[in-house]
Parts: structure tokens; sequence; C-alpha cells
């Protein structure tokens, strides 16, 4: 039976590890702390902004840590305050559904190449671009923008300046664009907007392409074969899905559980259930129908 399939078992459940989105806002508060009591002597505020801060002439220098060390400094206390909000409040979810490893990933991978493109736009346009970067808020647009992507037909509710939004989570993406768009092409007011930008299409595409597995179409038909599609296994292998076994309809109910739905379970069980692809869901219900004639 289905039910009897180990990974379709319930799992044993233990303490409740701790959260690393929780993690990241103590460190990040910590950080602060010590930024605060660094900056009482005019030396240490020089040194902060001088290696610790992400800057051209720093990367320039060689301390390419800045792209890591400027995730964790903060401008002023409603800096972090706000970037903490978006952190716990999207991060919670990311890291529930992706693990921690790959909250983490995101996060940190969204905040470095978010430094990447404002030194970029710092080399190419000095006069609006080129100033010290500090905040998280690259990793917390990336955090934004994974959550959009896991979220992209649900409908929610967002606190806009206490107001209650609905939306769905691709009108919270092109909505965080624009914003960044908009900051880009009009600058001024000290705000990194092309990190921003870098954070949000790192969160995108992290997601849609490296958990989701999904690949732009092209928009016209290849005439080569269409290729079989495969599972990952527990066992790192590969199963070949029924397309060159037979169709669905071919296969008795057993055979078609475990010719067809075992890969596909395995598969959630090693990546989740977000990682399928649309014909794996597909199969999901359909062995679901056939359970439920038999």
């Amino acid at each position: 039976m289905l039910e009897d399939r180990d990974y379709m078992r319930q799992p044993v459940y233990h303490e409740p590890r701790i959260s690393f989105t929780v993690v990241l806002l103590i460190v990040n508060a910590v950080c602060f702390l010590v930024q605060l009591a660094a900056a009482e002597s005019a030396r240490g505020a020089e040194i902060q902004f001088t290696y610790f801060a992400l800057s051209l002439d720093g990367l320039k220098s060689g301390c390419v840590w800045q792209l890591l060390t400027f995730q964790f400094m903060h401008a002023g206390w409603l800096h972090l305050i706000f970037n903490s909000l978006a952190i716990f409040f999207f991060g919670r979810s990311v890291e529930t559904v992706l693990g921690r490893n790959r909250f983490l990933a995101v996060y940190f991978s969204s905040g470095i190449i978010g430094g990447v493109v404002q030194m970029l736009f710092a080399l190419v346009i000095p006069k609006y671009f080129d100033a010290p970067v500090v905040g998280a808020s690259a990793g917390a647009c990336g955090l934004v923008a994974a959550f959009a992507v896991l979220n992209w037909e649900e409908r929610f509710t967002l606190l806009i300046y206490f107001f209650p939004v609905a939306m769905r989570g691709k009108t919270l993406l092109w909505g965080s664009l624009a914003l960044a768009l908009t900051g880009i092409a009009i600058p001024g007011g000290g705000v990194a907007n092309a990190a921003h930008l870098g954070g949000i299409l790192t969160g995108f595409f992290y997601v849609r392409q490296i958990v989701q597995g999904r690949r732009p179409q092209l928009p016209f038909p290849s005439r080569r074969r269409e290729p079989r599609e495969f599972a990952a296994t527990g066992q790192g292998k590969n199963k070949i899905q029924g397309a060159a076994a037979g169709t669905d309809e071919d296969f008795s109910t057993d055979e078609f559980l475990k010719n067809e739905v075992d890969p596909v379970l395995e598969k959630i069980s090693a990546h989740g259930i977000q990682s399928l692809t649309a014909r794996e869901r597909e199969t999901l219900e359909k062995a679901r129908a056939k359970m439920a004639r038999r």
C-alpha cells in the first residue's frame, strides 16, 4: 500500500530546533550594538566604514570580505528595525518551506550579489552610487522574492504602513521590483536600491531554478525528440519515469505506484514538495485517483 512506504510514514518528532531566522536577527542586533560601541571613538568609526562597510575603494584595495560584513552593519535603529521586520515576517516562512540551509543560502547569496550589483552601478555611475553601503536589506529583499515565488498564486495580507493589503506573491514581486527600479532611475535618499534589485533577482532565480528546477521555455518548437523525465532518488541516482515503459493506463495500480509514484515520493523525501515539476504533481493526482478506485 502507498501509506506503507517508508517515506510516507509519520516522522518521529524531536525537540524543535532553533530557527535560523531568529539567530540571524539576534546576530544583527548584537553586531549593531558592537558597531555603536566602536563608534564612540573617531578611530573606531573610521575603521568600521573603511574595512567593514561595502565600498568601491575597499573592494579595489582587496577587502572582499566587505561583501559579507556590510550585511551585519546598519545606519541607525530604524534601519535595523525595518530590516529585522522584513527578515522576521518573510524569513520564517521561507525557512519553513526550504529548510535552514537553503534559507541561509538565499539570504547570504542575495546579500552578496546585491552588494556586487550596487558596486557595479557605483563603477558606472559614481556620482549617485559610489558611497559606503551598510545593511541587511539586500538579503531581506532576497527573502521577500523567495516568499513571493513560493506563494506565487496564493493570497495573503500584508501590513503596509499599518494598512492591511491583500495580494498574491506575484504582485509582491512585481511591486518590489518596481520600487527598486524607480529608486535606481531617481537616485537619492541614501537608499541602496541597486543592492535591493540584486537581492530580489537572486531570491527569485534561486527558488525558481535551483529549488523548483524551472527553466525558461523557448518561444518556438524544438525538432528534437522530447527528453524523458528523471526523478532524483534518495541514493543520488536516477529512475526513468514511465515515459519509456508505457502509458499510465498500461500499468496496474501496484505497477503504477512502483514505477511512477515511488520516484516522485522519494524526490519529495529528499528535496521537499516544492521541488516537483508540473508532470510530477500530475502523477501524484493520478495516483490519488487510482487509490480512490481500489
